[in-house]
């Protein structure tokens, strides 16, 4: 398998607007009783989200990932490099107001209920009281919490899951242009991811720009645009799924017999191996089919052969040292 391992060391030029765009970032912390020691969580991170995109940052505990996401945020200053949030430096306080956040472990008041909660968010955020009064029904049913319930049921009483939709209804009180989500999957059952999910597909069908982290990679395939991966505070490799992965319907064959000069045409990967010849067809598959029926060549083998997300991700660790378990 092929690793795409190029990482963009300028902005690319393109015309959809840039939601989130960094160049060289770098962070390092000081630790140890007199900080005197160096701890490097970002190195020469570059990368661009675009409007309407739903981006998933990949990476191993530790990886640095929720650095980033806070850096891009302004909680975190940046030792080195340069980015810019919805067009404005990171840290300009007026982008916050366009700007929803879920932390990876988020702190509720837990005497208050939901509605309280969303009510209390929203005047931190100086939402007024008459749209207020229109958009919390409409975010507890995006995220599936019963009005009634939100309304009587304080958050001490919520389940993990119902912990999370509500933290991302308060994401969104102020109908944000972006919404960052640290490790929003983290610690839920099935069912609560497929909740999580289904209430991240809403958000992308109504045209939001989506960052999360997670380490849930199968759900990040089935709903990201992009994704990047991020490991020793390093970005291995961002792209799509079809750029990383390959396509859906590539396929490595086995043939027995044949032309060689002719099969090279056909798998331009073309190997001997184990009496058979070997790789990935490139072309038409009934196209392909005719020729071998020509040559008085069998078919003896033919699977699909796009790795997992799951996989591609592990190999990106492995070929670089990386523990996976770290």
């Amino acid at each position: 398998m092929k690793a795409i391992t190029h990482i963009p060391t300028e902005p690319l030029e393109t015309d959809r607007q840039t939601i989130v765009e960094t160049y060289e970032l770098r962070k390092v912390y000081r630790t140890g009783f007199w900080m005197n020691q160096k701890m490097v969580s970002l190195q020469g991170c570059t990368l661009q989200v675009f409007q309407g995109e739903t981006f998933g940052l990949l990476g191993p505990n530790g990886a640095g990932k929720t650095t980033l996401l806070k850096t891009l945020l302004g909680i975190v200053k940046p030792t080195a490099g340069r980015g810019l949030l919805l067009g404005k430096p990171l840290g300009d306080r007026a982008t916050k107001q366009r700007v929803g956040y879920l932390p990876e472990n988020a702190y509720f008041y837990n005497y208050l209920t939901g509605w309280e909660f969303l009510q209390y968010a929203a005047g931190l955020l100086q939402v007024p009281k008459a749209v207020q009064r229109q958009r919390i029904p409409q975010l507890l049913e995006l995220v599936g919490l019963e009005q009634s319930a939100a309304r009587k049921k304080q958050l001490r009483q919520y389940s993990k899951g119902m912990l999370q939709r509500i933290g991302v209804a308060q994401a969104l009180i102020n109908d944000p242009e972006v919404v960052f989500l640290d490790e929003p999957m983290s610690g839920l059952d099935p069912l609560g991811r497929y909740q999580i999910r289904e209430i991240i597909l809403s958000l992308k069908a109504q045209g939001k720009t989506i960052f999360f982290n997670s380490h849930v990679l199968s759900d990040v395939e089935k709903i990201c645009d992009r994704v990047a991966i991020l490991a020793r505070g390093e970005l291995l490799c961002i792209g799509s799924l079809q750029e990383l992965l390959g396509n859906a319907d590539r396929y490595l064959v086995k043939i027995q017999g044949g032309k060689p000069e002719v099969l090279s045409q056909w798998i331009p990967d073309l190997v001997f191996q184990d009496n058979h010849w070997k790789g990935h067809l490139k072309g038409n598959t009934r196209d392909f089919m005719a020729s071998l029926e020509l040559m008085g060549a069998q078919l003896v083998g033919m699977n699909l052969s796009r790795p997992s997300l799951e996989e591609f991700f592990v190999q990106q660790l492995r070929e670089r040292g990386i523990h996976t378990s770290q």
